[in-house]
């Protein structure tokens, strides 16, 4: 036998020995695969990001084979779809996404950043305008930056270098018409992206998609990442528009509660959305407990200027710390703003409406003497009565200028016209001003000539 003939025989040798651990190797490994499936679904804003990150996070510590994006939003929040694409250009786990019904703006957005997106029949994804508060498109700045972005995320993902940048730019921009569709902002079904090459495949469900990807979902171990309550009670209380709704409901909750005896469910109310607020941008991370501490001591500060009225002090120290507070716990500054704006505007109309209403039962009556002295329990009034002046009477004390003096039935505190005056003397009034009695010295004799003579 020669040496070719038998080398060639060990090595057939070699494969049938080694072939079967071969296969049971791929097997384990198919096995031992790890795919997590994260859900992005209703609207993009800064509690999903948080979501995003802490199951990013989980999937690399458990060194997870695939992350699968669970995709069906209307879109939302542009700075939270920045950070959330942030979160998946960090990885160096693969990552998918599937669209299982729609990806509109911000979702849009989201899907370009995946190395591979997958759509179910009937998926959309485009229409990626940005628009304000009102409803209306965004300033030109932040157009061209958006669009810029959505062209890159595009042109820097996917299968065989990237994809076609100008359907992105068609999704952003309603200006920029592509060949074969209408104009507008440009939405793809599924069937479109997959011929524009905006989508790898179309399957029906998760299945389909793991069996795409190359997985038996039989034989892998699927994670599907869930929100927990405490991440649900935080993208709902950090939606742009729950805020606004939070602070006013807790500034019009605690000014009711001081037209109300005792603590009751104006205070609980006000209390507890406020709580909710900080507890929700707690647990996405965007408030830390100085936050907190600084309203509370806000709080406190307010609290001494209604029960102690000063100078004002405590009450300004107190609201500029709860406003610090909010600012400091907040993850968009302009958000903010808006948000402290309404409710402060709802405190002044329901401050007014309350006065209006409850006059002095309100705080402001522990601001105020409520309580008139009188004359019996021992106070003296500070507008003397003017008809005295002409009165006569007499000093009961040396006037140095000032003394005492019985004019008429009353004791009164009087000041001398010019200088000493001894006690005794006959005194007349002749000027009052406020508590201030001014009298003169008449000589008794002149005074009885003259009674004689009337």
């Amino acid at each position: 036998m020669g040496k070719w003939m038998k080398f060639a025989l060990v090595s057939w040798l070699l494969a049938c020995v080694l072939l079967p651990f071969q296969v049971l190797a791929n097997q384990a490994d198919s096995k031992n695969a790890s795919i997590y499936v994260i859900p992005i679904e209703q609207t993009v804003e800064r509690g999903l990001e948080a979501f995003l990150e802490r199951s990013f996070s989980e999937a690399e510590e458990n060194g997870a084979d695939h992350i699968i994006l669970n995709i069906n939003t209307p879109g939302g929040a542009v700075d939270a779809a920045g950070h959330i694409a942030n979160i998946i250009n960090s990885t160096d786990i693969p990552v998918t996404a599937f669209i299982n019904s729609e990806a509109i703006s911000a979702g849009a957005y989201i899907a370009l950043n995946a190395d591979e997106i997958i759509m179910v029949p009937n998926g959309q994804i485009g229409s990626a305008g940005v628009i304000d508060g009102s409803g209306n498109a965004a300033e030109e700045k932040t157009q061209s930056l958006w669009i810029s972005r959505m062209k890159t995320a595009a042109s820097e993902h996917g299968p065989e270098g990237g994809r076609n940048p100008d359907y992105a730019e068609a999704m952003a921009n309603a200006e920029f018409d592509v060949e074969g569709f209408p104009s507008g902002y440009l939405t793809l079904n599924a069937k479109q992206a997959y011929e524009v090459g905006y989508a790898e495949a179309i399957k029906d469900d998760l299945a389909g998609v793991l069996n795409y990807l190359g997985y038996d979902k039989e034989e892998v171990h699927v994670t599907e990442a869930d929100v927990s309550i405490a991440e649900q009670i935080a993208r709902f209380v950090t939606n742009p528009i729950v805020i606004p709704i939070l602070l006013s409901i807790g500034s019009l909750g605690l000014i009711m509660e001081l037209y109300s005896p005792g603590f009751g469910v104006p205070g609980i109310m006000g209390i507890s959305a406020l709580l909710l607020f900080f507890f929700g941008h707690m647990v996405a991370g965007f408030a830390g407990w100085e936050s907190l501490i600084l309203v509370v001591v806000g709080g406190v500060l307010l609290g001494i200027e209604f029960i102690a009225p000063g100078f004002g002090i405590f009450g300004l120290l107190g609201i500029g710390l709860i406003v610090g507070g909010f600012f400091m716990a907040s993850f968009s500054t302009t958000v903010m703003v808006f948000s402290v704006g309404i409710a402060l505007f709802v405190s002044i109309v329901a401050a007014i409406v309350l006065f209006v209403f409850f006059g002095d039962k309100g705080p402001w009556k522990r601001l105020v003497l409520s309580t008139q002295p009188t004359v019996e329990e021992g106070y003296l009034s500070v507008e003397t009565d003017p008809s005295l002046v002409g009165m006569e009477g007499k000093a009961l004390s040396v006037l140095r200028p000032a003394g005492i003096a019985l004019i008429g039935d009353e004791r009164l505190d009087v000041v001398s016209e010019g200088g000493y005056i001894e006690k005794g003397s006959s005194l007349k009034v002749i000027h009052v001003s406020g508590a201030r009695v001014v009298v003169r010295k008449v000589d008794p004799v002149q005074t009885l000539k003259k009674e004689e003579t009337d």
